[in-house]
């Protein structure tokens, strides 16, 4: 779910961020490594470098912004990954993405119309009264949760009557699986944890790239350099990527909970045990994402249109991103859990005519297909395997602590799944960075 509050928190690590403190003497001298360009990654080497010292960021992909990545070949920004600043007010990324140049558009909510099989239109205080209904659950179904059972387990067994209800099935989708994850892996207990910041949301209108291009400005950040081993064994931090080896006195890991749970990377020796433990137990979630345009608009002049189909987490909620981008006609969809797995080994065909399938439900048989598509593969994306991290059955909230803990001074983690009150957001892992910079600081 959307999370609610601690902007004072934020608001004072950004500040710290900027701080006229000059840089140290000493610090010339030491040398960090940073594994991962995302924006973790590139927040940690933005404050290390403006405090002196020898930095050096390693990013496996031919560019930056990690998760942060913006597809332009239709000449219009589809933000692969995180595509809003979840709420403006105190947020770190509200101050940043205006002084990285990038305009935004507030998405209204309000702005919204639902249809129901066979195009059959939702009344609006039907939606409002089930929306409200669904809220008051959310408030209260952890008081029937456990730690091994997962929130679908619990829903259904608490909420029977609405096992079918295709209303509902969208709610828990939209609202719960995106934010979220699998549902039948998701924490009865957990799932509502984590804070956030107030005021409106906004969409970035020309991509949310153009903050991690800002923070590498002036950085070494060598990209196609894929890490495959850390050993911080010695007294220096020995990094292996390309098959060649560099050395440094700190290293700040930022890769993706995926990618730590791919074992992409061997780390010498074994990272402590309730590390190992953490990476295992938190969920790390898939939302895919696709971009559709035609030559002209038959849709319905609203922010948002929902839709109410048959199966859980498929093409249910379209994004009219004609509302931010007048001249061009296009809709945003997405894909979730298993069945945004299940699009990654669809074609590019097979995917347009399932969403064509609800589209035509809606608008009618005469609807026109589409003249372009773009879409993503987060869970089968070697950089990434998967979104975000979530509450999973098994999880607690300590093993994003157990995340963020250095190991002996010189291993330090980043990154949106190390952060236990933002995890899972861009500004989450933003704070990760300051946050590890801050303590190599210190030392």
């Amino acid at each position: 779910m959307k999370r609610v509050g601690l902007a004072l928190l934020a608001q004072s690590l950004l500040t710290s961020c900027k701080s006229d403190d000059s840089p140290g003497t000493d610090n010339a001298s030491k040398k960090v490594i940073v594994v991962g360009a995302g924006i973790s990654g590139l927040a940690a080497a933005k404050k290390l470098k403006e405090k002196g010292f020898t930095v050096t960021v390693l990013e496996a992909q031919d560019k930056v912004g990690g998760r942060l990545r913006t597809n332009r070949s239709l000449g219009v920004a589809f933000d692969e990954g995180a595509s809003w600043i979840h709420g403006i007010d105190g947020n770190p990324i509200t101050d940043l993405a205006q002084q990285a140049g990038m305009t935004t558009f507030h998405t209204d909510d309000e702005s919204l119309v639902a249809y129901d099989l066979g195009g059959v239109a939702i009344n609006e205080s039907t939606y409002a009264n089930a929306e409200e209904a669904f809220y008051d659950m959310l408030d209260s179904l952890m008081e029937s949760g456990s730690p091994a059972k997962s929130f679908e387990t619990v829903f259904n067994a608490e909420y029977p009557q609405y096992a079918d209800d295709r209303l509902w099935r969208f709610f828990l989708s939209t609202y719960m699986t995106f934010d979220r994850g699998d549902l039948d892996k998701t924490s009865s207990l957990l799932y509502n944890e984590g804070e956030e910041f107030g005021g409106i949301e906004k969409i970035a209108t020309n991509g949310y790239d153009t903050i991690p291009i800002f923070l590498a400005t002036g950085l070494d950040v060598q990209v196609g350099q894929r890490v495959s081993k850390v050993d911080y064994s010695g007294s220096k931090v020995k990094v292996t990527h390309n098959g060649t080896v560099s050395e440094a006195d700190y290293a700040i890991v930022t890769v993706p909970l995926g990618v730590l749970k791919k074992n992409s990377i061997e780390f010498t020796p074994a990272l402590p045990a309730a590390k190992q433990a953490a990476i295992e137990k938190l969920g790390m979630n898939c939302v895919n994402k696709f971009l559709l345009t035609w030559d002209t608009a038959f849709w319905d002049d609203e922010q948002y249109i929902a839709y109410t189909p048959e199966a859980k987490d498929k093409f249910n909620y379209f994004v009219n991103v004609k509302k931010f981008h007048p001249t061009v006609n296009a809709l945003m969809t997405f894909a979730y859990a298993d069945y945004g797995r299940q699009t990654e080994t669809m074609s590019d065909a097979q995917v347009m005519d399932e969403i064509m399938a609800h589209l035509r439900d809606i608008y009618g048989d005469s609807t026109p297909a589409p003249t372009n598509m773009l879409r993503t593969k987060w869970a089968t994306n070697e950089n990434a395997y998967g979104a975000y991290s979530f509450t999973a059955v098994g999880s607690e909230m300590r093993h994003f602590e157990d995340l963020a803990e250095a190991v002996d001074d010189k291993l330090f983690f980043a990154g949106e799944h190390t952060e236990v009150d933002y995890f899972s957001t861009a500004h989450g892992a933003y704070l990760s960075g300051i946050r590890e910079a801050d303590k190599i600081i210190d030392l």
